[in-house]
């Protein structure tokens, strides 16, 4: 059953979080995950950061959205799009599987890691590394291929931002806010979402 989540909801969320036992509830990332599986379109419901900017004002919160597509063996393509505090930013990355970790990097662009550390096809979070100039951010998204979520994806999210020390920097985005998504050609656009209207970055 999906959740409109609220502040109240989520202060209990947090409170449940079970403080110092957090750390050891920090999910790995999965080594088995079925990447064609995992692919396609997916809404991001929150978002963790400690990188500045990256969290949107309360006024301007809207439902983010993702796409994930296998390009090759050992080989994703991930557009994200996100309404931040400077506006509706969408990135574009090739990234590239690790020869040990269940991880893709694409250090060029910044990208230290990508991972999906709870493995769930229909509500997964996801954890992205960005590094430039000695300087490291940690960010969580909630995926989910619903613009909703259950309330255990929801405090499976909220255990991971607070073994990462991010329980006080986060964002949900509202279920009824527009969907700022930027697709690849081909892609079908969901029901009610709208092109994201700012900058567009393209990697390789």
């Amino acid at each position: 059953m999906g959740l409109g989540w609220r502040p109240a909801l989520l202060a209990l969320l947090l409170g449940l979080g079970g403080g110092p036992r957090a750390q050891e509830q920090l999910p790995q990332e999965s080594h088995n995950l079925n990447w064609h599986k995992f692919s396609g379109f997916w809404y991001v419901l929150a978002v963790a950061s400690d990188a500045q900017g990256m969290l949107p004002h309360r006024g301007q919160r809207k439902l983010g959205a993702s796409v994930v597509q296998v390009q090759e063996v050992g080989q994703l393509k991930v557009v994200l799009a996100l309404n931040r505090s400077q506006g509706c930013q969408t990135h574009s990355l090739i990234l590239r599987r690790d020869r040990k970790k269940p991880v893709f990097r694409n250090t060029l662009r910044g990208v230290e890691g990508f991972r999906v550390m709870v493995p769930d096809y229909s509500a997964s979070v996801v954890y992205l590394r960005l590094g430039r100039a000695g300087r490291t951010t940690r960010t969580l998204l909630l995926f989910s291929r619903q613009p909703t979520c259950s309330f255990l994806s929801m405090k499976k999210f909220i255990n991971a931002c607070e073994a990462l020390g991010l329980a006080s920097r986060v964002a949900v985005l509202p279920k009824d806010g527009e969907v700022w998504a930027a697709l690849p050609r081909g892609h079908p656009e969901p029901l009610g979402s709208r092109p994201c209207a700012g900058r567009r970055d393209r990697g390789r």
